[in-house]
């Protein structure tokens, strides 16, 4: 089954792509092949699929839960190899289906829609199928805790959508192969990858590959991924896109998420719960080495936060907090949630880590997008390649050994005018010293902020940082803090842009 967050993100980009050209039949599956198909496509106008029968799309939530793949009858589960493929149906939020095919010693057979694949409740109704019918996506299995168990590690479904997690965590946020025009003007775009191809693993094998082709009204693509599950789960990422038109807004490394509430906006819920969100913060590394931590946030109106930057060293969204009663919900489980990082292959050029923060009032709406976003434009009718390594787990970062960002807090003060801020730090040999020897750097260019008072903190082994301001009729209000110790970082810079 699939969760209701995961098919309403799907509700406005699932599409499919016209037939493959006549090379495809009996084809030698090689990357070489691949981009040239993806070249071939870009060269004409975008031409999505047909509709699945109306039956299938007409399909009620409810309804649609009452269908589910039967794992005994995974692709090669009857073969000895290491990873196992499921298949999910088309219908309900996926009108439009996508074709799978396998790969096994470079030979491609597609594989043909089949619905006794699935499992089914007696109240699931019969219903019809005709050559429109197909998948709606994969997930990959192997091995990972017991022999003879297949667990997943991987789903890739709706638009360029896919999901990873390492071992023995649940599933949060997502990746896109690419992100076109978030929060613009002009609306998003969502290509979609309308052919996957599986390639069979061999015995003792630890890496799986699968292949994708992307297509979309402005673009084209290849992409290939190397995934190795585990602790955290790794996905090496290979693509080559081409553009129908110049392309100005486009984001690398895109990453969608979840953030509802916490100890910096609590007062606006109602609920039981803590804290409710599948990242808390934007964690980024740039050209020059300086680690910076960005809270999230939910504001009342759509943000949009760009930190311009130069060949950065990496950026994802992160799940710091790991204390199940920080969130309380023994069923979502959002401590064990993964972060997520992407280290750029090579050099990125001159562009920007932007943040988009949309309005939710409720944790089934994915709220939160990051992407690199090049300064050039993406021009059309030329290839444009680009790599990078995702690891989806607990937080693994190269990056300079500095005080990391343990919480932030954020509220009125005893008078009822300030607003006062409280971050913690976590416990870092800068602060074995005393807390005179360190430097409290405070900037805000729109409010005048209190000094900083340092006080350690007995509940984390830390130091926590708490300073104020008068927001007065101001709307929005910027502000930057850090550590030093003898004029050398002594903690991440905390970033944070807070609004009425």
């Amino acid at each position: 089954m699939i969760d209701r967050r995961t098919l309403l993100a799907s509700i406005a980009c699932a599409c499919a792509a016209p037939v493959l050209s006549a090379s495809a039949q009996g084809i030698k599956f090689s990357r070489r092949w691949l981009e040239e198909e993806a070249q071939r496509r870009a060269q004409s106008a975008y031409q999505p699929a047909p509709l699945i029968p109306a039956a299938w799309r007409e399909l009620s939530y409810e309804k649609f839960q009452h269908i589910w793949f039967n794992g005994k009858k995974a692709i090669w589960a009857d073969e000895q190899r290491p990873m196992q493929l499921d298949l999910f149906t088309a219908g309900l939020y996926f009108p439009r289906a996508v074709r799978v095919h396998t790969v096994t010693d470079g030979a491609v057979q597609q594989l043909p829609y089949d619905l006794s694949l699935f499992a089914t409740t007696d109240q699931f109704p019969d219903m019809p199928v005709d050559e429109t019918m197909g998948y709606a996506g994969v997930r990959l299995r192997s091995e990972l805790n017991r022999r003879g168990k297949f667990e997943e590690f991987i789903v890739f479904q709706g638009a360029s959508y896919f999901r990873a997690i390492a071992n023995k965590q649940n599933y949060g946020l997502s990746a896109r192969g690419i992100a076109l025009g978030t929060a613009s003007a002009e609306g998003e775009e969502f290509p979609d990858f309308t052919d996957f191809w599986v390639e069979a693993a061999q015995p003792g094998q630890t890496t799986y590959r699968v292949h994708a082709l992307l297509d979309g009204p402005s673009i084209t693509g290849a992409y290939s991924f190397e995934v190795t599950p585990g602790q955290p789960t790794r996905v090496k990422v290979d693509a080559v896109v081409y553009p129908r038109r110049d392309l100005s807004h486009v984001g690398l490394g895109a990453l969608t998420s979840m953030f509802l509430f916490d100890e910096t906006n609590r007062s606006r819920f109602d609920d039981f719960r803590p804290a409710v969100h599948d990242s808390e913060g934007l964690l980024m590394v740039n050209g020059n080495g300086e680690r910076i931590w960005r809270p999230l946030a939910n504001p009342k109106k759509v943000e949009i936060s760009a930190f311009q930057d130069r060949n950065p060293r990496g950026f994802g969204l992160m799940q710091r907090t790991r204390d199940i009663e920080r969130y309380a919900d023994l069923e979502a489980r959002y401590e064990n949630r993964p972060s997520l990082w992407i280290t750029p292959n090579g050099e990125w050029g001159d562009g920007a880590v932007e943040l988009v923060e949309i309005p939710a009032d409720r944790e089934i709406y994915d709220n939160i997008v990051a992407y690199w976003r090049p300064r050039e434009s993406l021009g059309g009718g030329s290839a444009h390649r680009f790599s990078y390594a995702m690891a989806w787990g607990e937080e693994e970062v190269d990056a300079p050994d500095v005080a990391r960002v343990l919480n932030t807090r954020i509220g009125k003060g005893f008078d009822q005018k300030k607003i006062v801020t409280a971050i913690d730090f976590a416990p870092h040999p800068a602060f074995s010293g005393e807390l005179e020897d360190l430097e409290i750097v405070l900037r805000s260019p729109s409010a005048e902020l209190s000094p900083g008072v340092l006080q350690r903190n007995p509940g984390t082994g830390g130091v926590r940082l708490a300073f104020s301001f008068l927001p007065g009729e101001r709307k929005m209000v910027e502000m930057r803090a850090q550590l030093l110790v003898n004029g050398e970082t002594a903690s991440e810079v905390w970033l944070y842009r807070w609004t009425a």
